[in-house]
């Protein structure tokens, strides 16, 4: 077995269901944008130290895996790999609003880069925020109809921010606020 196969080469990519769609069309931008959003978690969970942090964005990025599955299907197949529903952005919601109780909200914006773990996870929520944009697009367009999809992407991007807080928090550091 490979680790290609070449069917890509074609400037195509395959569908969860019959068909394909070219590497350019907005389906598979949504892909590439979660799928580096999944990228960006799995680097800020392995330089974050604050000991929560690490079992949320293994449990977030398993949830991107099968958001993916269903931006991929096609629409006779999306609702086969349904997962994501209002239970999963009640987690998000759940997880951030324990995080509120012990990191504060600043009063204004912030500059990232006080740690490596709060810095790799505002490079997440961006990143989040990216992919959320582009799922917004497909549901507009209506490519995709489960509207859970970018209420999820949402939460996930302040969950972000609140666990960037909480790195630097958890190593001691003073959030650097975009205003002196």
């Amino acid at each position: 077995m490979t680790f290609y196969t070449a069917k890509g080469d074609d400037g195509t990519t395959g569908l969860l269901g019959e068909g394909r769609a070219p590497k350019y069309h907005i389906r598979m931008e949504a892909l590439g944008a979660l799928d580096e959003a999944s990228a960006a978690l799995g680097l800020a969970r392995a330089q974050c130290r604050a000991p929560q942090t690490a079992p949320i964005l293994v449990e977030a990025q398993r949830d991107l895996y099968k958001l993916m599955a269903e931006v991929a299907a096609t629409p006779e197949n999306a609702k086969r790999f349904r997962f994501i529903d209002e239970t999963r952005v009640h987690w998000l919601e759940q997880k951030t609003d324990e995080l509120s109780v012990v990191v504060e909200m600043p009063k204004q914006f912030i500059l990232p880069g006080d740690t490596l773990g709060g810095a790799a996870l505002s490079l997440a929520r961006a990143i989040v925020r990216r992919a959320e944009r582009r799922v917004v697009n497909l549901f507009d367009d209506k490519e995709i109809i489960n509207a859970d999809l970018q209420r999820y992407l949402n939460r996930l991007s302040s969950l972000c921010f609140a666990l960037e807080l909480l790195e630097n928090q958890h190593a001691g550091k003073k959030t650097t606020l975009a205003k002196s």
